[in-house]
Formats: structure tokens, C-alpha cells, sequence
């Protein structure tokens, strides 16, 4: 028996593109290692209590947005709260509430961070913002020079429309823009691009920088139960998920695939990895195949999340999200910003009655983590310092802590065999037409993820299934 595609990897994109592939009616046939769905964007159980593995928000799911039109082509109404604000930014003696309203955010922003230029400013990321959503039919190809210099050219609406922006250095536009602006205002938009983006200011043009910015004026949600159960729902229609199957090689053969797990082999017509675009080659014997992966390693920029997960007891009330900014970088990380999630209270189906689940993440380098000697304590001393900023800031007691423990790069290298985490942002080195596509010159092989078109983040990784499936169409 042969399949028409056999997908890789459960993350956004191959859950995702297998669902849309199966509506259709193919047969699709989707591969998973671990026994739950959804990669680093999953949720997963430590003793009795469930956490969510990295993501913990849903954006995207409004009219005209890319996530809602994929659920809704599937005929899926997930179930989520949404988030306003989406997250509040704690920063020194300062908290600024995300909220979508305009100028509801606006008042505290300009109470914390005062500038005559703000009001001006922020209209703008509004404003690109907006236009921007109203823009589509661009896709991207990558196959040959031909089908990438044709899909370019979709582009140029776009291009013409915010080329100011799109050429300019993110750090440099705001810079000229403010004039002079103080460091906790700096460390505020560093802080809350970083989330978005993956990448510092000074990597990044203003555009990308403005999508980043104005993220939290869309809509934002909480998915109820956890991320498992979105992907368990996003995959329902797909017949054959193959749970704790992980795909050990793949030989490629004149007008089929063969994919090996531990005891069994499957052929298939197409494949489609959803693995990194620079750890996609390690699966191949095949000298083609390894060449064309080879030329994107260099994408592999180490940058990982460091995780400490915890469960709490209290009758408090918390918000879904907080950002909590320090004065310098943490040890072992490449942030001052810790990301701290709560679930929700009325979520039983994540953490007990009058119990929360917290995901709190922070960006790190997987290089940090190599080195065996010292690796224990290096993660004890980070859990230690994070742990108490999170108790001090958001006035958690040392009694309330039910259970706690943190997670690394080798953690997640262990359970979904990627250290890098948090995708490829769409920096000046990495940017169009440089960016590794959903097709590629090997007949019949594809990518989709966070480390090819269009970027990371569900809005970014769903573009990337939109425009696989365009390509699949044609």
C-alpha cells in the first residue's frame, strides 16, 4: 500500500498541511515520534498536572487572518478564550497591560514611556499593521530559478506598498524616529519584539519589526485544555496518525519514497518534513537530497528557549501572560525578558480547581547546554533565579508551589529531536528571496515549519501551509 503523502513531525505546519490534504481527499499518512501531537508547540503531563510544552498562545483566529481560515476550511471551532490584554509587560516599577484597544493601551504606554513622538509612532505600527492583513495572493516558490523569480514577482504589490519599511534596519528607523529615547523604553520594544520575531532589533527590518510590535492589537487566545487538544482536534480527520513512530531514515526512489521507522517501512509518492530545514538532511543518504540541506546548516543560529515549568495552588486571580523585563541579560539565557504563562482557572482539564499551570519561557542558546560538565548545576542555578523573580513579581508563596522543574535545549533535543527552538526569524540574512521555500529541486519533497517560509509563530507557520498547498494545487 502506498500513500499519496506521508508527512513527518506533528508540529503546526505537518498537522496542519495532513488535515487540509486529507479534507481533500488524499491519502495521507502522518508520522509523530512521541505519543502526543503538536512538537514544541504540544502539552504534555509530569505526574498529575499538564503543561503546555513552549507555545501558549493562539494568534491568527480572526476574520481575514490566515489561522481562521484554515480552521475554518477544516470545519473546526476550537475551543479558546481569547486574551485582552494579551499579555502585561512587568518592568521595574512599571506595568503595561497589552490590551487590543488602541488607545486603552496607548494611555498606559505613554504614562510609563513618555515621548512627544509616540502617539505618532505607535499609529504607524497600527497602520501597517492593519494594511498589511489586507494584502493577499503572494506566494513563494523555491524549486528552480524559473518558479522562484515567478512567485517573486507576486511580491511586488506588497514590496511597493511598505518598501520604506521593509529596507530599512529596524533599530536604526526607530532610533531616527525617536531621536533620543531612555533605555527602559529600549529594553521595552527590544523586549516585546523578541517574543514575535526571534530576533534583536538591530537583525531585523522596521517592517517585521512593526508586525512584531503590533501583535497584540489582533486577536490573541487561550487555547482551553492545552495545546494537545487542539492538534488532537486539527488532525481528526486525518485516518492514519502514526503516534511514537519516529521516521529513522528515507530513501528516495524514481517515483516514490521509502521511510524506515524501527520495524517497518512505508512507501510513499510525496513527502513532507516537518523538521528543520537544517536537521531535514539527516534522514537522507541520498547525495542530492543531502546537498541541497547542507547549503541551509548555516540557517541553524543555536538560539533556543530555556523552560521552567510549574504548578501552584491559589484562590488569586492572574492574567493569561506577563512579560517580566530585568535590567541586564539572566545567566545562560540571551534575554532580560522572562515569558510567564498561566492557565486558565476555569481550565480543569489543565490544572485542578483552584490550581494553575505555569509555562514560563526564556530565549537561551542551545550551546550553552552542551557541555555535560557543570550542565546540572548551570540548569539548578537558572531554575533558582527564575523561580523567585516569578514568586517576588507576580506574589507567588513558597507553599503555593506544587510542583517545579525546568526544561533546556538537550531536554527538547531528547523528546522532539530539535534543540533550536523558536524558528528562523525573517532577518536581512534570511529574507526573500534568500529564504529556504516549501518546495525544493528534489521531485516530489517538501518542507513546511517555522525554518522555511514564511516565519514562525502560527500566523507565520499557517502562510507556510497555505502556500505548500498552492504549490501542491499547481
Amino acid at each position: 500500500m502506498m500513500s499519496d503523502f506521508a508527512v513527518v513531525g506533528s508540529g503546526i505546519g505537518g498537522s496542519a498541511i495532513a488535515a487540509l490534504l486529507s479534507a481533500k481527499g488524499y491519502d495521507v499518512v502522518l508520522f509523530e515520534k512521541e505519543s502526543y501531537l503538536g512538537g514544541c508547540s504540544s502539552s504534555f503531563q509530569r505526574g498529575d498536572y499538564t503543561y503546555n510544552t513552549g507555545a501558549t498562545t493562539l494568534a491568527g483566529y480572526e476574520e481575514g487572518h490566515i489561522v481562521k481560515e484554515v480552521f475554518d476550511t477544516l470545519g473546526i471551532v476550537p475551543n479558546l478564550i481569547e486574551t485582552d490584554p494579551s499579555i502585561v509587560v512587568l518592568h521595574g516599577d512599571k506595568t503595561t497591560p497589552r490590551y487590543r484597544d488602541f488607545e486603552r493601551f496607548f494611555d498606559t504606554l505613554d504614562a510609563n514611556y513618555p515621548h512627544a513622538k509616540n502617539r505618532a509612532f505607535w499609529e504607524l505600527i497600527h497602520k501597517i499593521n492593519d494594511e498589511f492583513y489586507r494584502f493577499d495572493g503572494h506566494y513563494y516558490a523555491n524549486a528552480n530559478l524559473f518558479a522562484k523569480t515567478k512567485s517573486l514577482f507576486s511580491f511586488a504589490p506588497l514590496f511597493w506598498k511598505f518598501k520604506k519599511y521593509l529596507l530599512a534596519n529596524a533599530q536604526t528607523f526607530i532610533e531616527d524616529f525617536f531621536g533620543t529615547l531612555e533605555q527602559k523604553y529600549r529594553q521595552f520594544l527590544e523586549s516585546q519584539v523578541l517574543i514575535v520575531a526571534q530576533a534583536p532589533l538591530r537583525e531585523i527590518n522596521f517592517f517585521t519589526a512593526a508586525l512584531a510590535l503590533a501583535y497584540t492589537f489582533n486577536k490573541n487566545y487561550y487555547v482551553m485544555g492545552g495545546f494537545s487538544t487542539l492538534f488532537d482536534t486539527l488532525v481528526s480527520g486525518v485516518k492514519n496518525v502514526r503516534r511514537c513512530s519516529e521516521i529513522r531514515s528515507i530513501t528516495r526512489h524514481e517515483n516514490h519514497f521509502e521511510l524506515f521507522t524501527k520495524t517497518q517501512i512505508h512507501s510513499a509518492k510525496k513527502v513532507i518534513l516537518n523538521s528543520t530545514v537544517y536537521d531535514s538532511g539527516k534522514l537522507f543518504h541520498d547525495g542530492d537530497v543531502l546537498g541541497y540541506y547542507k547549503k541551509h546548516e548555516k540557517l541553524d543560529n543555536h538560539q533556543s528557549s530555556f523552560m521552567l515549568y510549574m504548578t501552584i495552588k491559589s484562590e488569586k486571580s492572574f492574567h493569561h501572560h506577563y512579560q517580566i523585563i530585568h535590567d541586564a541579560p539572566f545567566p545562560h539565557t540571551l534575554s532580560q525578558a522572562l515569558f510567564v504563562s498561566f492557565s486558565d482557572k476555569e481550565d480543569i482539564q489543565i490544572a485542578p480547581k483552584g490550581h494553575y499551570s505555569i509555562t514560563a519561557s526564556i530565549h537561551t542558546d542551545s550551546r550553552f547546554w552542551e557541555d555535560k560538565e557543570g550542565y546540572k548545576a548551570r540548569k539548578k542555578e537558572l531554575e533558582d533565579i527564575l523561580r523567585k523573580v516569578i514568586m517576588v513579581h507576580l506574589d507567588i508563596k513558597e507553599e503555593e508551589i506544587v510542583q517545579c522543574f525546568g526544561a533546556t535545549s538537550r531536554t527538547f533535543n531528547r523528546y522532539i529531536k530539535r534543540a533550536q527552538l523558536g524558528g528562523n526569524a525573517m532577518t536581512f540574512k534570511n529574507f526573500l528571496p534568500f529564504l529556504p521555500g516549501n518546495d525544493t529541486p528534489i521531485k516530489n519533497l517538501y518542507n513546511v515549519g517555522d525554518s522555511v517560509y514564511a516565519a514562525q509563530g502560527w500566523p507565520g507557520v499557517m502562510l507556510g501551509v497555505k502556500n505548500l498547498q498552492r504549490l501542491l494545487d499547481a
